[in-house]
């Protein structure tokens, strides 16, 4: 059930509806059910897949917190007997006993993942291999379907498994309500992943009727459509172009091209957030943001952290954090400083991490080189910032640079939107070395006098081109008021009538020229992660 298909405002028209009609203590019931027609309505195979993450994560986490309880009453009965060593010891054996429960849960669903995920992107390269060994080729019989949403509900449960080994939260002892956490369908396709406590706290407790919240949660519901069937829509079929045919067209329209694409893909991410998020708000939930003016950033490490917010969440606080304290990353540490000194040897763990992390990021969008490669470069474009942090320092002091200055600020943001731009759309145009073909593309044969749409698009397409353009300069004047706070609030300063005729205006755009714009793009572009 697409977000931008009648069915789905039908759907979600009848859910708000019903939310508040039923016993409030039945509410989270309600929410499931609903999460279970949604799902369902992919395919019933998908179901399968997400009850068997539920019930491994529910009983893992019963296990945890029983081995801890049982842990604890036993060091807490034979206090006064135990010696020191022998409450260490015991101590030890229960650690060890949860960390294998947990890996267990762990190794499942990671394993689920990569067999959906990256099974055959493993046999490709295994196949390569063989045959430039002079082997033969492994052929398979199967057809594997990815699940909907299973990068993103398995990495929210498994966190919610962690959370429980690390006593963070208690275990969810009602199934069906860990199963409504695991399968909360604004949620399961495209994120945002959001934190057990956080989140649990809201979708169970019960919720009164406030206008306040259908009114701002349609607003913000529009606003998400305008986003995705305005502007990121207009913009599809002229990135394509690009993408496809970018060996046959100007270096600077290749370029103008690879700026659409991410204009298209913040529009088209972005606006499915709003759309779940506004949502969620007129049933009294609030989601977890997932965006914050990330084109505005002033570093490759800023946009990721102002980008997909949460998915960088999860890897800072399941990923890097461990693996910048485990034994190896220590090792490191102790090395760096006592051969470089101590600055050298923190930021060489810290590199460590941060190689895992992006390793992990550019597989986790996808089973290619392109995107390993993908991952590698955002995380050397870090890597390099935070090891030439000093130089930099020092540079811009002997520059008299004031960092505060709007040129200097100006420049930076120009500078990263610049960088990210070109390394989002490696992967997106085919291999590791079309990737390469594409970036040098840019930088040659470049004609100022074809900067137009018949020259950069084989037919004039003049309403997107208006469109994107006008949706654009929206988004950006948008983005500028976000500023000083939520721009819905500043427009509850305007006079009624205003306001009223500029959400009809928004409106009437999305249904007079999104709705056929959508008809033929499709879907979400971040439905494929």
């Amino acid at each position: 059930m697409s977000l931008i298909s009648e069915q789905f405002l039908v759907f979600a028209a009848v859910l708000v509806l019903a939310f508040y009609l039923v016993p409030k203590r039945l509410q989270w019931v309600l929410l499931l059910l609903a999460s279970c027609v949604f799902y369902a309505a992919a395919g019933l195979s998908n179901c399968g897949y997400i009850v068997i993450t539920a019930l491994s994560a529910y009983g893992a986490g019963l296990a945890l917190e029983k081995l801890a309880a049982r842990g604890k009453a036993k060091l807490q009965e034979n206090k006064a007997s135990w010696s020191k060593e022998e409450k260490k010891a015991w101590k030890a054996r229960v650690s060890t006993r949860r960390k294998w429960v947990m890996a267990g849960c762990l190794v499942l669903n990671f394993g689920l993942l990569c067999v959906f995920k990256y099974a055959g992107f493993v046999l490709q390269q295994v196949n390569e291999l063989s045959l430039l060994l002079g082997g033969g080729e492994i052929k398979t019989v199967w057809n594997l379907i990815t699940p909907l949403g299973i990068s993103f509900y398995t990495f929210q449960t498994m966190g919610y498994v962690v959370d429980v080994y690390w006593e963070k939260c208690p275990a969810q002892r009602n199934f069906p309500k860990l199963l409504l956490f695991t399968s909360f369908f604004p949620q399961v396709t495209q994120g945002p992943i959001s934190d057990y406590q956080q989140l649990s706290q809201q979708l169970f407790a019960q919720h009164d009727f406030k206008d306040e919240n259908i009114t701002f949660g349609f607003q913000r519901m529009l606003w998400g459509y305008f986003k995705k069937m305005v502007i990121a829509d207009a913009a599809a079929p002229l990135v394509q172009t690009v993408f496809t045919s970018y060996q046959l067209l100007p270096g600077n329209n290749v370029l103008i091209g690879a700026f659409l694409y991410s204009l298209q893909i913040y529009a088209d991410f972005s606006g499915y957030m709003d759309i779940i998020c506004g949502l969620c708000q007129m049933l009294d939930l609030q989601l977890a943001e997932n965006f914050e003016r990330p084109y505005f950033s002033k570093s490759v490490a800023e946009y990721w952290r102002r980008w997909h917010i949460t998915l960088g969440a999860w890897f800072k606080t399941y990923l890097y954090y461990p693996v910048a304290v485990s034994g190896a990353a220590k090792r490191l540490t102790k090395w760096g400083s006592r051969v470089f000194g101590a600055r050298f040897g923190r930021t060489l763990a810290a590199s460590f991490a941060l190689v895992v992390v992006w390793l992990t990021t550019g597989l986790w969008h996808g089973a290619s080189w392109s995107y390993i490669a993908w991952g590698g470069i955002n995380g050397i474009c870090i890597i390099a910032a935070l090891w030439l942090e000093p130089v930099c320092n020092r540079l811009k002091a002997r520059c008299h640079i004031k960092e505060d200055s709007f040129a200097w600020r100006a420049f930076i943001t120009l500078r990263t939107f610049f960088l990210v731009t070109l390394i989002k759309v490696f992967p997106e145009v085919g291999s590791f070395g079309d990737g390469v073909g594409f970036w040098a593309h840019c930088f040659k044969n470049w004609d100022l006098g074809g900067v137009g749409g018949r020259m950069l698009y084989p037919v004039e397409m003049p309403r997107q081109l208006l469109l994107m353009g006008g949706g654009a300069l929206v988004l950006f004047a948008v983005s500028l008021l976000q500023r000083k706070g939520a721009v819905r609030l500043q427009l509850c300063r305007l006079p009624r009538l205003v306001r009223l005729g500029l959400f009809v205006f928004l409106f009437f755009v999305v249904v007079w020229y999104g709705i056929p714009l959508s008809t033929e793009t499709g879907g979400f572009l971040y439905a494929q992660f």
